[in-house]
């Protein structure tokens, strides 16, 4: 039987988290007629976000989907002429990971994912890594750590690459180093809802000074000049005589520039991040300790931790139930997503059903939350008392 409460809770799957603060800043910025286009911001910007971080480069980007796609790109260039044409990707992603994987004419291999973190099953990554494997593209979830020293080791004895998607996991460890530190790259995203925001924008770092170099220029159409490198820039220049040095284009790259307004609010942002982090774990675990582990899948790994918003998985597998529990949480305007992370199972989306041609791929747990899984919304600012009666909604389903 489910409780009558007195008022619908109206509780959105994200808030504004650019504050007062933040817009006064951006006006003061403003007032001094800067250049806009990426400049000594976006620059100082990325050094903070590297020291940070605790890598030695980063590149500012407009989207984390720009910053997946420039990462692909750029380890096609790393690698040169190998025959290496498979990325082990996750199924269970934004879209712009998969994309990535496409159009840059590498092969998707897909692997399930673990309940308890949401990221892919190391296991099932070891089964299926061949010569023909570039890479690993790992997704860490919702701000769950993805990694251990099983599958860290074992890529690094196949010496294979492992490129980290954290664009929602800003903040999570693994054994107290930031998740994003442990591959050849890592992209982050800097969305609206994210732990912070640029309003749109992302992030690619990098410890490798090749790497770096290539995204640089990528970033802005290819052009040799974006290099921060002299030896780069001289190189080019020696070889192609016949062009200006100033529109060298070493590659068929694109516009995925940010601006000074962005890297402004960035650099605020950043200021308040490992607070808005603590207050988004306090959130979570508050969360999880008050629903009813007999309803709803609860083990997750809490080490590590960077809750990006509320898993909710049902442990009841009926779909009349289903639709009862979604119902219910329309009633009383609590916003929800089902699915995860880019709406569940992308094997299931039109443009990757083409690919695969009706190819099955037995991904049992990514499916069980394309059904069964959601998400709903958490922020520092979430009092701890509405998470109370949210799960007091929750609970009462039946």
């Amino acid at each position: 039987m489910i409780k009558k409460l007195s008022k619908k809770l109206n509780h959105p799957l994200m808030s504004n988290n650019i504050d007062k603060d933040d817009r006064n800043v951006l006006i003061s910025f403003l007032k001094k007629n800067p250049r806009l286009t990426a400049s000594s911001k976006v620059l100082e910007f990325e050094k903070k976000w590297s020291k940070w971080l605790g890598t030695k480069y980063s590149i500012f980007v407009n989207s984390g989907s720009s910053a997946n796609f420039i990462t692909i790109r750029a380890l096609k260039l790393y690698l040169g002429n190998n025959k290496k044409s498979e990325i082990i990707t996750p199924p269970l992603t934004w879209n712009s990971d998969v994309v990535s994987v496409l159009e840059n004419s590498y092969k998707p291999i897909f692997c399930d994912v673990r309940l308890s973190n949401l990221a892919m099953d190391k296991n099932e990554i070891k089964k299926k890594l061949n010569k023909k494997t570039a890479a690993v593209f790992l997704s860490h979830i919702q701000g769950f750590n993805g990694l251990d020293d099983q599958l860290i080791k074992f890529l690094k004895k196949k010496k294979i690459y492992l490129i980290e998607d954290v664009c929602e996991s800003h903040g999570a460890k693994y054994k107290n180093k930031k998740c994003g530190t442990f591959g050849l790259a890592s992209n982050f995203s800097f969305y609206y809802a994210h732990h912070m925001t640029t309003i749109e924008g992302g992030m690619i770092s990098t410890n490798n000074k090749k790497f770096y170099d290539l995204c640089c220029m990528l970033r802005a159409h290819g052009l040799v000049r974006e290099s921060k490198f002299k030896e780069t820039r001289n190189f080019y220049k020696k070889k192609y005589k016949d062009l200006n040095e100033e529109f060298i284009f070493f590659e068929n790259g694109f516009n995925m520039r940010s601006t000074e307004i962005n890297a402004v609010l960035g650099i605020n942002q950043l200021k308040k991040l490992d607070r808005n982090i603590k207050l988004r774990n306090r959130n979570f675990k508050f969360f999880i300790n008050n629903l009813d582990e007999k309803k709803y899948f609860t083990k997750f790994e809490l080490t590590g931790i960077s809750n990006y918003a509320f898993p909710v998985f049902l442990n009841n597998t009926d779909i009349k139930k289903r639709d009862k529990f979604e119902k219910i949480l329309k009633r009383n305007f609590i916003e929800f997503r089902r699915g995860n992370a880019g709406g569940g199972n992308q094997l299931r989306q039109p443009y990757l059903r083409k690919i695969l041609k009706g190819k099955k791929i037995n991904l049992k747990n990514t499916d069980y939350i394309h059904k069964y899984g959601y998400y709903i919304g958490n922020y520092p600012d979430l009092k701890l008392s509405k998470i109370k009666k949210i799960c007091e909604i929750l609970n009462s389903i039946n």
